[in-house]
């Protein structure tokens, strides 16, 4: 079912909620299999799934960005019910945003790190859209992707803060064949810089194998090294953080869970991936 109006989307659910769960994937379209693995997982576990397709203007720190990023609706919305789809919500932003969003959310330091450090007020734009879909699905159960691993800690540190009932799930990173994290971004890339990219996941893999032999320090500069001498990517950070926190770390015993969590420019081309290291 496609449902392009907040009143239509409310009308329905009010019905299937009384006696159906309600599972939700927020989704800013151009779908891929990471996107159809959160659908479904989302349809084994809750009667009904919602799914948004809404390319959030207030997450774009750059304009071009928003430009540029990959818009496919009509081949998204056959991917969807192929895959289980039950309502497919399509806003236009005046649905979203029926006035200007100008909450300022606080998540401490989680936010100043890594994506937040290099994309600034981007995780503000994702919580109020997040918080907005959150307050008009009503789901049960969300469920979010890892390869945004910051993200994902974030959304879950806004429902605790909005004391929203529900309940998050994280499911793995879809990778190709060749390891490289499937993105939508990864459809802007030239044939020369799509050969070059599974270097990144290739690096996280092989740094991963090194955690009992060596610093973190010195793990991050070989990290780096190995990544920027292909003459076709650029480490913008490689960070080692405290799984939980998102706060990097210099000493291995400083933090229970461990992630490594990297963005690396495949030319004009940002691409971000993560592997857990203990």
């Amino acid at each position: 079912m496609l449902i392009s109006s907040v009143i239509d989307l409310q009308q329905q659910l009010s019905s299937l909620r009384k006696d159906k769960s309600i599972g939700f994937v927020p989704t800013m379209g151009a779908l891929h299999e990471g996107h159809l693995s959160l659908v479904r997982q989302a349809k084994a576990d809750s009667d009904v799934v919602v799914v948004s397709i809404f390319v959030n203007p207030t997450q774009f720190n750059n304009p071009d960005d928003l430009k540029n990023y990959p818009r496919d609706t009509e081949n998204d919305i056959k991917k969807l019910e192929l895959a289980g789809a039950t309502i497919i919500f399509t806003p236009v932003e005046q649905e979203i945003y029926p006035e200007p969003d100008t909450r300022i959310f606080d998540f401490g330091a989680m936010d100043k790190v890594m994506e937040g450090f290099y994309r600034p007020g981007h995780f503000n734009g994702v919580a109020q859209v997040v918080d907005r879909l959150f307050k008009l699905v009503q789901p049960h159960t969300a469920f979010f992707g890892e390869k945004d691993f910051q993200q994902l800690a974030i959304i879950k540190a806004l429902v605790a803060q909005e004391n929203l009932p529900i309940r998050i799930v994280s499911c793995p990173i879809v990778r190709e064949p060749d390891g490289l994290a499937m993105s939508s971004r990864n459809l802007l890339l030239s044939a020369a810089q799509r050969t070059h990219a599974p270097l990144i996941c290739q690096t996280l893999k092989a740094a991963a194998a090194k955690v009992s032999s060596t610093t973190i320090p010195a793990l991050k500069k070989w990290i780096q090294t190995t990544i920027d001498t292909d003459p076709v990517l650029e480490t913008e950070y490689a960070e080692i953080v405290d799984a939980r926190s998102l706060q990097p770390i210099v000493q291995w015993d400083e933090a229970e869970q461990v992630q490594l969590c990297a963005a690396v420019y495949a030319g004009s081309i940002r691409l971000i991936d993560n592997i857990r290291l203990k």
